[in-house]
Protein backbone atom coordinates (compact mmCIF):
# COMPACT_ATOMS: atom_id res chain seq x y z
CA UNK A 1 0.00 0.00 0.00
CA UNK A 2 2.77 2.42 0.91
CA UNK A 3 4.75 1.83 -2.24
CA UNK A 4 1.79 2.06 -4.58
CA UNK A 5 -0.13 4.89 -2.92
CA UNK A 6 1.64 7.09 -0.44
CA UNK A 7 5.12 7.40 -1.93
CA UNK A 8 3.66 8.77 -5.15
CA UNK A 9 1.95 11.61 -3.30
CA UNK A 10 3.38 14.98 -2.33
CA UNK A 11 1.08 15.16 0.70
CA UNK A 12 -1.11 12.89 2.77
CA UNK A 13 -4.56 13.74 4.00
CA UNK A 14 -5.32 13.62 7.72
CA UNK A 15 -7.59 10.63 7.05
CA UNK A 16 -4.76 8.70 5.34
CA UNK A 17 -2.40 9.46 8.20
CA UNK A 18 -4.95 8.56 10.87
CA UNK A 19 -5.86 5.30 9.13
CA UNK A 20 -2.19 4.32 8.85
CA UNK A 21 -1.34 5.26 12.44
CA UNK A 22 -4.38 3.40 13.77
CA UNK A 23 -3.42 0.33 11.77
CA UNK A 24 0.15 0.48 13.13
CA UNK A 25 -1.09 0.75 16.71
CA UNK A 26 -3.58 -2.11 16.30
CA UNK A 27 -1.00 -4.33 14.66
CA UNK A 28 1.61 -3.61 17.30
CA UNK A 29 -0.79 -4.18 20.18
CA UNK A 30 -2.16 -7.38 18.69
CA UNK A 31 1.36 -8.70 18.17
CA UNK A 32 2.51 -7.49 21.58
CA UNK A 33 -0.29 -9.18 23.53
CA UNK A 34 -0.35 -12.51 21.72
CA UNK A 35 -0.79 -15.78 23.51
CA UNK A 36 2.65 -16.77 22.29
CA UNK A 37 4.20 -14.04 24.45
CA UNK A 38 1.95 -14.78 27.41
CA UNK A 39 2.20 -18.57 27.47
CA UNK A 40 4.67 -20.17 25.03
CA UNK A 41 7.73 -17.97 25.57
CA UNK A 42 7.58 -18.30 29.38
CA UNK A 43 7.29 -22.08 28.98
CA UNK A 44 10.32 -22.15 26.68
CA UNK A 45 12.27 -20.00 29.16
CA UNK A 46 11.41 -22.43 31.96
CA UNK A 47 12.38 -25.43 29.82
CA UNK A 48 15.77 -24.24 28.62
CA UNK A 49 18.29 -21.45 28.92
CA UNK A 50 19.25 -22.02 25.29
CA UNK A 51 16.36 -19.81 24.22
CA UNK A 52 17.52 -16.71 26.08
CA UNK A 53 19.51 -15.25 23.18
CA UNK A 54 16.73 -15.91 20.66
CA UNK A 55 14.10 -14.39 22.95
CA UNK A 56 16.30 -11.32 23.50
CA UNK A 57 16.61 -10.95 19.72
CA UNK A 58 12.85 -11.32 19.30
CA UNK A 59 12.33 -8.68 21.98
CA UNK A 60 14.80 -6.41 20.17
CA UNK A 61 12.78 -6.78 16.96
CA UNK A 62 9.62 -5.84 18.87
CA UNK A 63 11.44 -2.82 20.28
CA UNK A 64 12.60 -1.85 16.78
CA UNK A 65 8.98 -1.99 15.62
CA UNK A 66 7.91 0.16 18.58
CA UNK A 67 10.68 2.66 17.85
CA UNK A 68 9.68 2.85 14.19
CA UNK A 69 6.04 3.38 15.14
CA UNK A 70 7.10 6.15 17.52
CA UNK A 71 9.16 7.72 14.73
CA UNK A 72 6.16 7.68 12.40
CA UNK A 73 4.00 9.27 15.08
CA UNK A 74 6.65 11.94 15.74
CA UNK A 75 6.69 12.84 12.04
CA UNK A 76 2.91 13.24 12.16
CA UNK A 77 2.95 15.25 15.39
CA UNK A 78 5.74 17.58 14.29
CA UNK A 79 4.03 18.83 11.15
CA UNK A 80 1.46 18.02 8.53
CA UNK A 81 2.59 15.67 5.81
CA UNK A 82 2.41 18.30 3.13
CA UNK A 83 5.71 17.78 1.38
CA UNK A 84 7.27 14.91 -0.51
CA UNK A 85 10.14 14.77 2.01
CA UNK A 86 7.79 14.42 5.00
CA UNK A 87 5.74 11.77 3.19
CA UNK A 88 8.94 9.82 2.46
CA UNK A 89 10.04 10.16 6.09
CA UNK A 90 6.68 8.90 7.33
CA UNK A 91 6.66 6.01 4.84
CA UNK A 92 10.23 5.04 5.79
CA UNK A 93 9.22 4.79 9.45
CA UNK A 94 6.14 2.71 8.57
CA UNK A 95 8.29 0.47 6.38
CA UNK A 96 10.81 -0.01 9.23
CA UNK A 97 7.92 -0.96 11.52
CA UNK A 98 6.66 -3.57 9.06
CA UNK A 99 10.12 -5.00 8.41
CA UNK A 100 10.87 -5.40 12.13
CA UNK A 101 7.53 -7.02 12.93
CA UNK A 102 7.73 -9.35 9.93
CA UNK A 103 11.29 -10.34 10.90
CA UNK A 104 10.08 -11.21 14.40
CA UNK A 105 7.19 -13.32 13.15
CA UNK A 106 9.41 -15.15 10.66
CA UNK A 107 12.01 -15.93 13.35
CA UNK A 108 9.28 -17.16 15.67
CA UNK A 109 8.06 -19.53 12.99
CA UNK A 110 11.53 -20.70 11.91
CA UNK A 111 13.36 -20.82 15.22
CA UNK A 112 11.16 -20.42 18.29
CA UNK A 113 8.53 -22.99 17.33
CA UNK A 114 11.22 -25.52 16.39
CA UNK A 115 12.99 -24.95 19.70
CA UNK A 116 9.73 -25.13 21.64
CA UNK A 117 8.81 -28.40 19.98
CA UNK A 118 12.13 -29.90 21.06
CA UNK A 119 12.19 -28.70 24.68
CA UNK A 120 8.54 -28.73 25.81
CA UNK A 121 7.04 -32.08 26.74
CA UNK A 122 3.68 -33.24 25.46
CA UNK A 123 2.18 -32.80 28.92
CA UNK A 124 3.45 -29.20 29.06
CA UNK A 125 1.91 -28.51 25.63
CA UNK A 126 -1.47 -29.57 26.99
CA UNK A 127 -0.98 -27.31 30.02
CA UNK A 128 -0.14 -24.39 27.71
CA UNK A 129 -3.22 -25.13 25.59
CA UNK A 130 -5.39 -25.20 28.72
CA UNK A 131 -3.97 -21.83 29.80
CA UNK A 132 -4.77 -20.40 26.39
CA UNK A 133 -8.32 -21.76 26.48
CA UNK A 134 -8.85 -20.36 29.98
CA UNK A 135 -7.51 -17.02 28.78
CA UNK A 136 -9.93 -17.07 25.82
CA UNK A 137 -12.84 -17.88 28.14
CA UNK A 138 -11.88 -15.04 30.47
CA UNK A 139 -11.62 -12.57 27.58
CA UNK A 140 -14.94 -13.73 26.17
CA UNK A 141 -16.59 -13.36 29.56
CA UNK A 142 -15.08 -9.92 30.16
CA UNK A 143 -16.47 -8.78 26.81
CA UNK A 144 -19.93 -9.70 27.98
CA UNK A 145 -20.21 -12.61 25.60
CA UNK A 146 -19.68 -10.46 22.52
CA UNK A 147 -19.01 -13.00 19.81
CA UNK A 148 -17.60 -10.80 17.05
CA UNK A 149 -15.26 -8.35 18.81
CA UNK A 150 -12.73 -7.88 16.01
CA UNK A 151 -15.31 -6.96 13.43
CA UNK A 152 -16.89 -4.10 15.29
CA UNK A 153 -19.62 -3.82 17.88
CA UNK A 154 -22.51 -3.74 15.46
CA UNK A 155 -21.29 -6.52 13.19
CA UNK A 156 -23.52 -9.54 12.97
CA UNK A 157 -23.15 -12.04 10.15
CA UNK A 158 -26.05 -12.51 7.80
CA UNK A 159 -28.34 -15.37 8.93
CA UNK A 160 -27.44 -17.48 5.89
CA UNK A 161 -23.76 -17.30 6.87
CA UNK A 162 -24.47 -18.43 10.40
CA UNK A 163 -25.87 -21.69 9.11
CA UNK A 164 -22.82 -22.35 6.95
CA UNK A 165 -20.35 -21.71 9.73
CA UNK A 166 -19.28 -24.22 12.32
CA UNK A 167 -18.90 -23.50 16.01
CA UNK A 168 -16.76 -20.52 17.03
CA UNK A 169 -13.09 -21.36 17.24
CA UNK A 170 -10.18 -19.73 19.01
CA UNK A 171 -7.02 -19.52 16.98
CA UNK A 172 -3.64 -19.74 18.64
CA UNK A 173 -1.13 -17.22 17.44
Amino acid sequence: MLQSNFLQQRALTPAQVEMTCDALKRLYESCHWRKLDKFLIPAVRRATGAADKLIEELDALSQAAADAMAAALRVVESATLDSEARVRQFCAAVEQFCVALLARIEREERELFELAASVISGEAWFAIANQMLAHDAYRQESRGGERYPRLGRNYRPRPERLQRQGPPMSFVH
